[in-house]
């Protein structure tokens, strides 16, 4: 198969759908890869480590005319005009957010998989599991920064020092995202508390943490005692395919802490702030109502060295299954892949996607 690796360009997006390393499993199993020049050079693979993995270096057009495109972020407008009909997409999407991006697909027959929808046996998101990883890590740096004073923050050090109380770190969800963001959060000595709605997951939480981190079930009270005592809000909660519930609305963050900070982890899919609104990491933040809120669409892409390298541990096999058997039967070989078809032909093909923007789906082509 002839595989296609864009450069994102996305604000300050560094991350490549493919490393070197990853490419020379495909080109060593027979498979051709055309790379667009420069594509890897933010992170520090250059055409000549490429060129040396056996793929051939070419334009945009040349890599979205493959037969199989490779992304990290989801195609921008003009990017979705150069797909057609008889391509497989393989990429974040996010579509429950992006009206405009799926109409697009629709527009383009594409048929593109979200490595976000993409299951386990186990109804775990394997594909999504290394970014929130970051993202989860990430938010507690970016939340920390944005509490100082010279970016619009009340001046709470998350840690605190003898004699002077830590900050208060909430966190909304405790699957991945918010467990790595308590991680880091605890790691600073600060008061963590993480609210979530599964007792089982509760539970586990409990465990893991002990004493270091305060566990509650995500009832409407405890989260808005929980919210309007905070230093800073992480919202890390996830429904695959769906837009974010809103956890918090504008009343909640108008009566928190002038200078508290949010950190809408959801962002990409719609976010769980009512007052939250994409971000790029030009502009990272903004106060409303008093509030500093970071909601950067793209928040691994900041690290993206480390973010490309855990995507492709990932990735690859699915990539690899593509290239070797063909859409179709790869998913008939793992239906959990096959969770991963957002739009065929002209269809939106997942239910969760097509309920939230409001269109019409059909069963998997699969």
């Amino acid at each position: 198969m002839h595989v296609g690796i864009p450069k994102e360009i996305k604000v300050h997006e560094y991350r490549v759908g493919l490393t070197p390393d990853s490419v020379a499993e495909l080109t060593e199993a027979g498979h051709s890869v055309v790379v667009e020049a420069g594509a890897g050079l933010g992170i520090g693979f250059d055409d000549a480590d490429y060129r040396r993995a056996g793929a051939r270096i070419g334009s945009l057009e040349d890599a979205f005319s493959a037969d199989l495109v490779v992304k990290v972020k989801e195609p921008l407008l003009h990017e979705c005009a150069r797909l057609k009909r008889g391509q497989v997409l393989f990429t974040y999407l996010h579509l429950a957010a992006d009206k405009p991006q799926a109409l697009a697909l629709i527009k383009a027959g594409v048929t593109a998989i979200a490595y976000e929808t993409v299951t386990t046996v186990e109804g775990g998101l394997p594909l999504l599991t290394p970014m929130s990883e970051v993202a989860g890590r990430m938010s507690i740096q970016v939340g920390a920064y944005a509490l100082q004073k010279a970016s619009g923050g009340r001046g709470t050090l998350l840690g605190g020092v003898p004699g002077v109380a830590p900050g208060r770190v909430v966190i909304l969800g405790g699957g991945i995202a918010g467990t790595n963001a308590a991680m880091m959060a605890v790691g600073l000595q600060a008061d963590v508390t993480i609210l979530d709605k599964s007792v089982s997951r509760l539970r586990w939480l409990n465990d893991h943490f002990g004493g270091e981190a305060r566990v509650l079930m995500a009832s409407r009270q405890n989260v808005l005692d929980a919210v309007l005592s905070a230093d800073l809000v992480i919202g890390a909660v996830l429904i695959p395919g769906a837009a974010a519930p809103k956890l918090v609305n504008r009343d909640m963050v108008r009566a928190m802490n002038d200078g508290a900070a949010m950190v809408d982890i959801s962002i990409d899919q719609g976010g769980c702030f009512e007052t939250s609104r994409p971000t790029n990491h030009d502009d990272p933040t903004y106060v409303e109502e008093g509030v500093v809120h970071y909601c950067v669409t793209n928040m691994p892409g900041a690290v993206a060295r480390t973010s490309t390298l855990a995507l492709n541990n990932v990735t690859l096999p699915y990539v690899k299954a593509l290239a070797d058997l063909g859409w179709r039967e790869a998913f008939r070989q793992d239906p959990h892949f096959g969770e991963g078809l957002n739009v065929h032909e002209g269809v939106i093909r997942h239910a969760k996607v097509a309920e939230a923007l409001g269109l019409h789906a059909i069963a998997s082509a699969a």
